[in-house]
């Protein structure tokens, strides 16, 4: 199964403008028209498919993450199952929320030696010895996850998500109209994307931890 390209499906390059993506989505929607397609049968299957694809990069911040989540850095080609779009998906998320945590941590180095003061004695405290105790320290990055992330960076989050969900139900990795399915496909990406976060904390903290 082909991961659907909506450039493609607009017919325009990656590097279109938003001028150029509106006026594409205009003439195909004048050319595929039912009303103006009575004889073509799959017509109304063709407008849908051109709204979809207007609906995320006809958005400038909708296209920024289905960029972002579709090639990264280079655009690839690829024809996986549904299965596979998921799991890669929920990778990028993952990856996302650990960076944008990961590097707040960096630019914060007294909050990361505070917190392995505290990740230290819960440490011996669990286990009588002092080491990089994973349980503890993702139970530790969990509690302060609300020191670190902003309302602006939850939006991000959401938008992610959203235009990812949007992605994988046009793979048919979940049916059109499924609204349970959908819904729980949400919480799912949100998941990943949380337990990036958590990872980034962990990350962050195991770069300057030294055992004792």
């Amino acid at each position: 199964m082909a991961r659907t390209n909506y450039y493609q499906i607009l017919g325009v390059s990656r590097d279109a403008s938003d001028e150029d993506i509106k006026k594409a989505y205009r003439k195909l929607v004048f050319e595929h028209h039912p009303d103006r397609n009575p004889e073509k049968t799959d017509s109304e299957a063709r407008i849908r498919e051109i709204n979809v694809a207007y609906e995320i990069i006809g958005d400038p911040e909708k296209r920024k993450s289905y960029d972002r989540l579709s090639w990264g850095d280079e655009p690839r080609a690829t024809s996986v199952d549904p299965d596979l779009i998921l799991n890669e998906i929920e990778q990028k998320l993952f990856d996302e929320g650990r960076k944008e945590v990961f590097a707040i941590l960096m630019q914060n180095l007294a909050r990361v030696k505070g917190e392995l003061m505290i990740i230290r004695e819960r440490t011996i405290l669990a286990q009588g010895y002092d080491s990089f105790f994973e349980p503890v320290v993702h139970a530790r990055a969990t509690e302060i996850m609300g020191d670190l992330v902003t309302e602006a960076m939850n939006g991000r989050m959401h938008r992610l998500v959203e235009v990812a969900a949007e992605m994988l139900v046009s793979q048919g990795v979940v049916k059109q109209g499924d609204e349970r399915g959908i819904r729980s496909l949400g919480s799912r990406l949100k998941e990943s994307f949380q337990k990036g976060r958590v990872q980034g904390v962990a990350s962050a903290l195991e770069l300057f931890y030294e055992r004792r």
